[in-house]
């Protein structure tokens, strides 16, 4: 792609998120923002001063003969790939919102189809871009920390009736998939991005507080081993009262231990390690502010930020899709432990 040239991004689905990818569309001096799609009315998402063309689908945007390079999947989980595959189809870029899939065959398609038409795939993980996530990921890869005897990661969050209100498609098994899809996959991401792929998964899971709105289980502990070597845990809930407690990962090494925790694993709360002192960290982005409840750290325009640059050959995808592919891969491997239905591959 010329260097000069605007790369131009449509946004499918235009809920909160899909607002957040536009604003962060528009904020960059290096990409326009040509095109919204969502099945709702522009007006009921609070878009009726909306500057570009507004669709209702996504097969009328790519019918639409509007010249654009990135398609951003902002819908419902289980429609990325369906959506992913329709825009690979008409040779677009696309960023898929988390996860990238419900089923491991489904991503495999996407990657497939991505590779048959030569086009790049990103996934958005922006936990990754958080100032901790960068600073450990440079201790772990310059061995600081020795060899990992164990890593324990915690998220406990609160999501009650304020967020599961029955008039989305959040807490279906079938469009949302399960709290660790749809909460807890930034984290997962981390968790693999830093130690790679797990083994020998043991888990229970219960539903404490989510039984009238939900049809997954808002709790688990899930046991296993790495496969480069050490013990792992994953602890997650969904029914902590009124606001979240935590999202953290505690390392324990060779020559040191380190917790990176906050609401959102994005402050160093301990750091001990054999001759070495930690740097100055930049502050964190705040939160994704939903109003009632909060989700991860606000990252978006680094996502962004990283496309325009790839796409321009100037650095490669951040998140790529096989990368997108292991995390559903791990929560795949969980939740058969669950005893519910399994996401069927489109």
């Amino acid at each position: 792609m010329d260097e000069g040239r605007k790369v131009r991004f449509a946004v499918v689905g235009s809920g909160h998120i899909g607002k957040r990818h536009a604003e962060m569309i528009r904020r960059n001096d290096e990409s326009q923002l040509v095109a919204m799609c969502d099945i709702k009315a522009q007006k009921d998402l609070g878009l009726a001063d909306l500057e570009v063309p507004f669709f209702s689908s996504i097969e009328e945007l790519l019918a639409s003969g509007i010249d654009f390079d990135v398609v951003n999947i902002c819908t419902p989980n289980d429609l990325h790939a369906e959506h992913t595959l329709k825009a690979l189809s008409a040779k677009k870029h696309v960023v898929i919102e988390k996860p990238m899939a419900l089923s491991v065959a489904d991503c495999e398609k996407v990657i497939f189809k991505a590779l048959q038409v030569s086009r790049q795939v990103f996934c958005v993980m922006q936990n990754r871009y958080s100032p901790p996530s960068v600073w450990i990921k440079d201790v772990i890869e310059h061995n600081r920390i020795g060899r990992v005897f164990m890593v324990q990661l915690n998220c406990y969050w609160n999501r009650d009736e304020r967020y599961y209100n029955g008039k989305n498609w959040k807490g279906t098994s079938d469009l949302d998939g399960g709290t660790l899809f749809t909460q807890f996959s930034h984290f997962i991401d981390i968790m693999y991005w830093l130690f790679g792929d797990i083994t020998d998964i043991c888990a229970k899971f219960n539903d404490f507080t989510h039984k009238d709105s939900t049809t997954f289980e808002d709790s688990g502990i899930v046991n296993f081993n790495f496969v480069n070597g050490g013990l792992g845990c994953i602890n997650y809930s969904t029914s902590v009262w009124d606001t979240n407690l935590e999202s953290s990962i505690t390392i324990i090494g060779e020559n040191g231990s380190v917790k990176i925790g906050g609401q959102y694993m994005n402050e160093v709360e301990y750091c001990h390690i054999k001759n070495y002192e930690m740097p100055q960290l930049p502050p964190a982005s705040p939160a994704n502010d939903y109003g009632a409840y909060k989700g991860s750290a606000a990252n978006h325009h680094f996502i962004i930020e990283n496309v325009i640059s790839t796409i321009k050959g100037r650095t490669s995808a951040t998140t790529n899709a096989l990368e997108g592919l292991k995390v559903v891969d791990i929560i795949e491997r969980i939740y058969a432990l669950r005893n519910l239905p399994k996401i069927k591959s489109k």
